[in-house]
């Protein structure tokens, strides 16, 4: 925690069109050290979680759900399924555009995972132009150009935001300076690294001047989320940068905002004005890894429940048809009504009576190998119903 104890010095960059531009961490260190505290002691725990054991799923449904969040912050259409289906998708045979939007993103992440785990790496304009390429590939847009800066001509005038999230802000239009301003926001950035300013500080900084200098026609939303990801998956943050992007877009109406409102209080020379953004980012962080981390210990307690249904079975402790049942009901409550009418479970009844049915099922329920409730719900034996039914 020392390290946020260094907050860097702030850098004045003169452009030839924009007007100075100043890089300044802008926080309260007293503010942020407790929020820091708790998404360390967070990751930590899911750190020591049996992430060994699930790490292939986990990582495929983190992956799935932030390409299908950062994807939807940017107007994609595809739900998650979609998106997931997507992924496995040849690229050299894909020609929906949606699904080109997804699969440019997976490429994206594997760059951006390769970089942070290449010993020595560190940003650099050309990590950042190859990562704007992969998302941008293929897609149609009028001016862009995939890992081409943006440089607009007179007539062409670039403005992002709207005013129900604080208003229209005019980004550096002129060429020279976009290149001037990214160089130096990485220059900065290696000075913050050097100083020992903490990571859950750095990323969401560079996230934010990312957005503020607008570097590209298209894609830069999604391009600093990948930028923001790598920089903590190279602090050894796992899973959760990626997943930074499902927190966003549930919170997309204040994130869209915290770029305006940080931005205006840096123009009036607040205290502390990037205070709001680089906060947003640490609860968004704790947030992301508490879920992740109930959801390995979900995972886990699948696969276990699976093995000790399957030593039963073995050991004819339980009959083929209570097996079934038990692996049909592994990943969640189904209603009771419900399971009678689906096909499957008709079919193991149907030379058998009801008398049968009823003993399978209390059998099951008096080994807690399933739990009923009060609304007539079957649960698998390792979730626990709020209110069962005795």
């Amino acid at each position: 925690m020392d390290k946020i104890l260094s907050i860097g010095t702030p850098l004045r960059v003169e452009t030839d069109r924009f007007g100075p531009f100043v890089f300044q961490c802008g926080i309260d260190i007293e503010a942020l050290k407790l929020p820091l505290q708790r998404v360390e002691d967070a990751h930590a725990r899911f750190a020591a979680s049996p992430l060994a054991q699930v790490a292939n799923l986990l990582e495929r449904e983190v992956i799935a759900s932030s390409i299908f969040g950062t994807n939807t912050i940017e107007g994609g259409t595809l739900t998650e399924e979609e998106t997931a289906f997507a992924m496995d998708l040849d690229p050299a045979k894909v020609q929906e555009i949606e699904q080109r939007r997804v699969l440019n993103i997976k490429a994206a992440y594997d760059a951006a995972r390769k970089a942070a785990h290449t010993p020595g790496w560190s940003l650099s304009l050309p990590f950042i132009q190859e990562i704007h390429r992969l998302i941008t590939d293929g897609l149609p847009h009028p001016e862009n150009q995939p890992g081409v800066l943006r440089d607009n001509p007179k007539h062409k005038t670039t403005v992002v935001g709207d005013d129900a999230h604080g208003g229209r802000y005019k980004p550096p239009q002129y060429g020279s300076d976009i290149h001037r301003l990214l160089t130096a926001l990485i220059s900065w950035h290696q000075s913050l690294l050097d100083s020992g300013v903490h990571p859950l500080v750095r990323a969401p900084l560079m996230h934010f001047y990312f957005e503020l200098i607008h570097p590209f026609w298209d894609g830069n939303g999604r391009v600093g989320r990948v930028i923001e990801a790598t920089l903590l998956m190279a602090a050894g943050y796992r899973y959760a940068p990626f997943a930074m992007a499902r927190f966003y877009l549930g919170k997309i109406d204040h994130y869209f905002t915290l770029f305006n409102s940080c931005r205006k209080a840096a123009e009036r020379k607040a205290d502390n004005p990037n205070q709001g953004f680089v906060a947003f980012h640490q609860e968004g962080m704790l947030q992301t890894i508490n879920t992740l981390h109930d959801r390995v210990n979900h995972i886990v307690a699948i696969l276990l429940f699976e093995a000790h249904v399957r030593d039963l079975f073995d050991k004819k402790a339980i009959n083929p048809r209570q097996y079934t049942i038990l692996c049909q009901l592994r990943t969640g409550p189904v209603p009771v009504d419900e399971l009678r009418n689906t096909p499957w479970y008709s079919s193991l009844y149907i030379k058998l009576s009801d008398k049968t049915r009823g003993r399978d099922i209390q059998q099951l329920r008096e080994q807690n190998l399933i739990h009923l409730d009060t609304e007539n719900k079957l649960y698998p034996g390792y979730m626990q119903p709020a209110a069962a039914k005795l």
